[in-house]
């Protein structure tokens, strides 16, 4: 798919067309695997795109459907939610009863129920669990990592289960007796076939509105990581990967993450 039309027209990265159409990379790089949007492989998976190529092969209806049901489907729950009057707080979700196969998570004051994860979900949990304890022992030995179910507490109307979080030294005061009290140093979301918009765009909201530092989005079905950082308030892609490559990431000396080892079979 080298050769594209056009040859003066400006090469754009996948993170700036993702920007530009207000996708995710981890989108822009399945299209590009499934040769469903033209590009240039400069070397060994790095690629660069056109944009005007990229919007033509794309539909516009699709993009716009796309945005739309999002729309509709949050519009849909903040209707649900106000018609039912409920406001769900840290109170309430202690009460609720266990529900086998299910976990809940109060999202500003939203109450949200989902399937247990999978067993390659929970594979990949605990793989990236055993780099990141090895890495930051090193690195910051009074931090601590530790893994999901663990309620993190952002205030009285969110309560988040992150599938990984990470706590430096200096954040060990809003570890509590059952759960984090306030914002980690990183929290790693793992994303399962329910839990893609939620990870994406709600998840990621409140983790940048609560100024948690790093926040690391995993996506085993298309074998990405994508590593955000906060840059002035806002969450910034400074490191991603995908399949078998090897990320190390800027603000973590000597970190490498293998992705390789994340997918393997068992």
């Amino acid at each position: 798919m080298g050769n594209i039309n056009g040859e003066n027209e400006k090469l754009i990265t996948a993170r700036d067309v993702a920007e530009t159409l207000n996708l995710s990379v981890e989108t822009i790089w399945r299209y590009t695997r499934d040769e469903k949007i033209p590009f240039i492989e400069l070397s060994n998976r790095q690629y660069r795109y056109r944009l005007p190529d990229v919007v033509a092969a794309l539909s516009g209806n699709k993009i716009a459907k796309s945005k739309e049901m999002y729309q509709t489907r949050t519009q849909t729950e903040a209707k649900l939610q106000m018609e039912t009057g409920k406001i769900y707080t840290y109170q309430d979700y202690l009460k609720l009863p266990e529900e086998p196969g299910y976990r809940f998570e109060v999202l500003e004051g939203m109450l949200i129920k989902e399937p247990s994860p999978n067993v390659i979900h929970q594979r990949v949990s605990r793989r990236l669990h055993r780099i990141l304890e090895d890495y930051f022992w090193e690195f910051n030995p009074d931090g601590e990592v530790l893994c999901a179910p663990l309620d993190v507490t952002l205030g009285d109307f969110t309560v988040v289960q992150p599938d990984l979080i990470y706590l430096s030294g200096e954040n060990n005061d809003i570890v509590k007796e059952v759960r984090i009290d306030g914002a980690p140093t990183l929290v790693v979301e793992i994303i399962s076939p329910s839990s893609g918009r939620k990870d994406r765009l709600q998840k990621r909201g409140i983790y940048q509105k609560n100024m948690i530092p790093h926040y690391w989005l995993v996506d085993p079905e298309q074998r990405t990581l994508e590593c955000f950082t906060l840059r002035d308030g806002v969450y910034a892609l400074i490191a991603a990967g995908m399949d078998e490559e090897e990320i190390a990431h800027p603000e973590f000396p000597g970190l490498s993450i293998p992705l390789k080892i994340l997918w393997e079979g068992k």
